[in-house]
């Protein structure tokens, strides 16, 4: 759910401030990959050269807004209705179902009904997105790494990020 209210779907903070308010980027969102005790969440950006710095500038300020606020009631509301619809959708093919299930299985993980699972993410809170984004986005774990002919401007522009990471950390 984090994900997708932070940079996941064409609604996400990320995506609504960088490519549509501001048209800093044609491709930018945020994704995850769990494994059945380690994982990533990470964040993509695409831009010109000349739009990095304040298109970094407002991934900066995203972030610092995402450990203030990690969601509204709506943003919340939207990304549970996100999820559930997502989750129904991946599993309409038998062959999916018996993925999901073999999966769960290789992974030591409780199957779940479907029913359960939805129960699970109607009940996350925005308490609950509070936490993870301590323990996912803490400034203390963040990372970098960028492609492209101009390494020190890369370099340069990581600095429009810097002070909104480390105001956030504070």
């Amino acid at each position: 759910m984090l994900d997708t209210i932070f940079g996941g779907t064409s609604s996400s903070r990320l995506f609504q401030e960088i490519r549509e308010n501001r048209g800093l980027a044609y491709a930018v969102y945020s994704f995850t990959s769990a494994y059945q005790d380690t994982g990533q969440v990470g964040m993509y950006l695409g831009t010109r050269p000349d739009n990095l710095g304040e298109a970094l500038g407002v991934v900066g300020s995203e972030l610092r807004r995402l450990r203030e606020e990690p969601a509204t009631d709506e943003e919340l509301d939207r990304a549970k209705e996100n999820l559930k619809g997502r989750v129904v959708l991946a599993l309409e093919s038998t062959g999916a179902r018996m993925n999901r299930l073999g999966s769960e299985l290789l992974a030591g993980a409780p199957l779940e009904s479907i029913d359960q699972v939805i129960a699970r993410i109607d009940a996350v809170t925005v308490d609950d997105l509070r936490e993870l984004v301590d323990a996912l986005w803490s400034p203390d774990r963040l990372s970098a790494a960028g492609i492209g002919p101009d390494g020190e401007q890369f370099n340069q522009a990581l600095g429009a990020i810097a002070p909104a990471v480390a105001e956030a950390s504070r």
